[in-house]
Formats: structure tokens, sequence, C-alpha cells
């Protein structure tokens, strides 16, 4: 999609890879959604940099963190995703002469000048330092450092946590429902129906992907992020089909073209009635829904090397099962392969075990290899728990299909993404709060993540920017950012440097690579893999342990004693 303003000349240097920083990084490119321009923002941002631009303070230093202060979904990990269209919107961060006019209209009392200021404004003075997209990330630790004019940097906090919030919060979720349905199942993103608006739909197909899901319906988000489709049929297909007749060319070609059965659906009827009479079969099956043998048909005949069947729109295993079977024999006469079934009602458990039964007996009565091993998909309203439940009582459900739980996040509305001033000027600042978990971690910082002998991380340390970094071997006394009594000393098998410069604005740092979907989709795999189990367990898992480092443990009290308030007894 093309973005709606274009990118200044200093930004798009940087986004085409043809400024100082040639052949560094992939280009940039415009926002996936073009909605995504310079005024998605809040209103109070605007207020701010007039109030910044009036007193002259609009071109002071700033340095944000953006974090999070909790884990979603009752979890003790965090997916980092929606670093891509950050840096994309600050690539195209530009107002329009359409912009201008519209803020001059709802901002009557700013003064001219101002928009002449804002017509000049980018973002090629802006330095972002961002932890790579698909790591897993913990509470307090810089998700982002934006580094910039404060005027302009405030206008960048509310697309950016829009953009990261639910990004991660998906993605998360995501995650989860990879590491409860575990590696050998398929997932499948469904979706698109239950989403937010098509801006949530496409968010959702982008970063499920990346947390773990194999393929998507959502046609849209395959087009635009190259993510697998998957699809069948639904239950008005089914129902649409009332007679034979309905079927108007019944032939259909061999796979290897050498032959042409010129009535595939009289093949399927015989299949039908071998499948009643099978003695191995114990006589289970009697007569089935006629239309829906009829659409069955009719689908196999328009997908004959993609034939899968959703079998409960009248009656799993009474109709269904034995219409599939009646399709699928057919079809491997011709030398074909049918995919399997979809259960989208019912018992889920009994009723995968109850089909592949039968598909075992199958194979074995007719003699069609790998028949037994017929895929068998699951949807209807999945969720993390209903998957848990499964895997509990046990089933044969090699693919879940998952959709609302999913992608509305239903367990929770919102990551809580927080985007707070650290420094001004080279001078630290801190906010205070009366609640303790509000209080922000102040100055320009470097965050490491130290791993253990058995290759699992420990520990994630913030360090001030003036400190050596933590090294391997070496010993360090890591500290709960706020409570005295909570420390640890830690002697790291590996240290791993978490913050990486991803738009260097005038600075002549590398800017780092933005990879594509799919590496950041195996950083995903492989870092939930790096996780201790008890880390990322469903139920009751054990807190990550996030630190400061002694000097900046003691920089922050004795900056919080300078800042309160003292109060006055009488």
């Amino acid at each position: 999609m093309a973005a709606t303003s274009a990118p200044p000349a200093s930004a798009q240097a940087h986004a085409n890879g043809n400024g100082s920083l040639a052949g560094v990084a992939a280009p940039v490119g415009a926002p996936t959604n073009p909605m995504a321009t310079a005024l998605l923002t809040d209103q109070y941002q605007f207020s701010m940099a007039y109030a910044y631009w009036k007193a002259g303070k609009h071109a002071d230093r700033a340095v944000f963190d953006l974090y999070f202060r909790k884990n979603p979904f009752g979890g003790e990990f965090t997916v980092f995703a929606g670093l891509e269209e950050c840096i994309k919107f600050i690539a195209n961060f530009k107002f329009t002469e359409h912009d201008i006019c519209f803020l001059q209209s709802v901002m009557p009392t700013c003064e001219g000048a101002f928009f002449d200021y804002l017509r000049e404004v980018d973002c090629s003075d802006v330095e972002v330092y961002s932890i790579p997209e698909g790591s897993v990330v913990f509470p307090k630790v810089p998700l982002m450092r934006v580094e910039g004019p404060v005027a302009v940097v405030q206008l960048l906090e509310t697309p950016f946590i829009n953009l990261i919030n639910y990004a991660s919060l998906v993605t998360t979720n995501a995650a989860r429902h990879r590491h409860v349905a575990g590696k050998s199942k398929v997932l499948l993103e469904f979706g698109l129906r239950r989403a937010q608006g098509p801006d949530g739909a496409i968010s959702a197909s982008k970063y499920c992907f990346m947390g773990g899901f194999d393929a998507t319906s959502n046609v849209l988000a395959g087009n635009l992020f190259g993510i697998p489709l998957r699809g069948t049929h639904s239950h008005a297909f089914v129902s649409s089909y009332m007679s034979l007749d309905e079927i108007l060319d019944k032939a259909l070609r061999s796979k290897d073209g050498s032959r042409v059965c010129q009535d595939f659906v009289s093949l399927v009827q015989e299949w039908l009635q071998k499948i009643q009479a099978a003695d191995s079969l114990g006589g289970v099956f009697g007569d089935t829904n006629k239309s829906e043998l009829v659409a069955f048909a009719s689908y196999a005949l328009a997908f004959p090397s993609n034939f899968l069947a959703l079998v409960d729109t009248y009656d799993v295993m009474r109709s269904g099962i034995p219409n599939f079977c009646a399709v699928a024999l057919a079809l491997h006469n011709l030398g074909y392969k049918a995919s399997g079934i979809r259960l989208d009602s019912g018992d889920l458990a009994y009723l995968s075990i109850e089909a592949r039964k039968v598909f075992r007996a199958v194979e074995k009565e007719f003699n069609v290899p790998g028949f037994a091993k017929m895929v068998i998909t699951a949807s209807n309203d999945l969720n993390e728990e209903t998957i848990d439940a499964l895997n509990k009582q046990g089933h044969e459900v090699d693919a879940f299909g998952i959709g609302t739980y999913l992608v509305t996040c239903y367990s929770q509305a919102a990551l809580g993404c927080v985007f707070k001033l650290v420094e001004i000027n080279n001078r630290p600042r801190i906010k205070l709060s009366e609640d303790v978990a509000k209080v922000s971690i102040p100055c320009k910082k470097r965050c490491f993540r130290l791993y253990g002998k058995e290759g699992y991380p420990l520990v994630d340390i913030m360090i001030r920017e003036s400190e050596p970094s933590p090294k391997a071997g070496e010993r360090i006394l890591c500290r709960h950012p706020f409570i005295e009594s909570k420390r640890a000393y830690v002697v790291p098998q590996h240290v791993e440097e978490l913050l990486q410069c991803y738009w260097p604005g005038t600075s002549d740092k590398p800017r780092a690579e933005l990879p594509s979907l799919e590496k950041i989709r195996s950083r995903c795999m492989q870092q939930l893999e790096k996780l201790r189990p008890d880390h990322i367990r469903r139920l009751n898992p054990t807190p990550y342990k996030v630190s400061v480092s002694a000097k900046l443990y003691d920089f922050i009290h004795c900056l919080w004693l300078n800042e309160a308030p003292v109060g006055e007894l009488q």
C-alpha cells in the first residue's frame, strides 16, 4: 500500500539505503497501513509540541524508553513485535499541506510560525535503538529507546505504542497457543471475520504467523506478507446441494492424465456401498445424507488434489465420515490423495479419535497406504485452554483452526506499553508514583541478557550507558530496581546486548537489518526454545528476573530522593 505522504529526503536516504549508510541495511519502504501517517497521534502530543516550541525547548535532546510493566495472559514472557512498522513510520514521517491546514483549523490559537516549523519536521535527527523483533522480552526492560528533538519524539509516542502494543500482544498470544499445541501440530489462523476491523485482521494474520502459526485464511494477508493460505469450505456449501442433478460435469481425469472417469459421482456411490458392507467396519454405517455426499463429490471434482471436507453439517460419524471416505477412495482410484477432514462442532476429542479409527479400518480393509494418517483439523472457538484440555483428554487432531480468542486477545485487552522520558539534554529524569511499579528507571541505559551454564537466560540487566559492559566469566551483582533485599551475583557464561540501532539519525552508527517475516518467526521460535521450561509453562510459571547494576540502583534511589518532595508533619 502506498503511503499518504512522501518522506523527507534525509529520511528517504535511510529508507532506501542510499544515504551515508548505503548498502548497510535493506530498504524500509512505506507503512503497511496507509492510515499510519504523521497525524496518527493524540491531540495532546500536538499541544505539547506547541508548548515546547513556544518555550524554545522543541529542539532539546530527549531520550524516551518504550516498555511494558507486566507480562500478558498471566504468563511470564512476552514476544516483541511491531518494530518494522515503527521504522517504516518514521522513514515516511512528514506533514502534508493538507495535514497542516487541518492542524491550523483545530489549533486556531497557535502562532503561524509553529505550523511553518511543522512543515519542516521529519525524523532525520531521531535515533531508534531496539530489541530485535521476534525476541522474547520482559517487563521494565526498554523494548525501544528513542532519542531526538523532544517535540518530534513526543509526536512519535502514540503511534509507536499503537504499532507495538497489539502486535506484541497477539504475537505473544500466538506463541502461547503454539507452546500448548506442541511443535508437531499445524496451527491455522482463522480470525479475519472476528477481528476488530480490517486493520486488526491484517495485523493479526501477520503477527500470529510471527508467533508460530503456520497459515492463515486471510487472502489479503497472504498477498501482503507471503503467509501460506489454508481453507476448506463452509456448511453453506454442503447444505446448498440437494440432488445429483446439480453436478453437470461428472467427469474427472486421473492425476497422471492417462484416463478419464466419466461419472465420478457413480464411482463415489459405489465406494460408499463398499464401506457400508465392509465386515471390518462392523456394519456401523447405514444411510448417509445424500446431499452431503453430492456436495463432497462436487468439491472433489473442483479440487481433486486438495480435497478436505467439513464433515459436521449433518452428523459426523453417521454421515460426514463415511461420505468423506467414499469420496477419498474414489479419488484414490484416480491417483489422487485426499487431504483430510475438518471438525467444527461436538466433542472434538471423541470425534477425532473415532474418525481415526475409521481411517485405520479403511486403510486395512481396502489396502490404501496412508489413509490412516488422513489429516484431522479441528476448529469451533478454540483457545489455549481448550487445546490444553484436549491434550489432557487425548485426541487425534493434527491441526487447529483458531480465530476469535486468538485475534481478539480475548483474555487480555492490551499489553499496556508506556513511553517515558528518561533523559533530556543529558540530564536524567524520573517519573515517581506511590505505586512503585509505575516508577520509571531514569537515564540512557544499555540492556543485556545473561546466560547460565545450561544455555538458558538467567537475568536481564540494565546498566548506565557510561558503565563497562558485563563480560562472560566475570561476576556481576544484579539488583532488583526497587527492592533492596532482592539481589544476586551472576557469573554469566554468555552475554547478549539487547538494544541495536535501527534508525541512526545523523549519527554514523550502522543500521541493523530489518529481517524478513520468516526470519523473525524463526527468531521467535528459537528464543522460546532458549527459555527455561518453568518460565513458559502455562500454569504458575516462574517469574523471570529483571535487574539493574549496582551503580544504576544507587543512581535511581539517589535521584528518587532528590526529586520526591519532603513531607512536613505538624
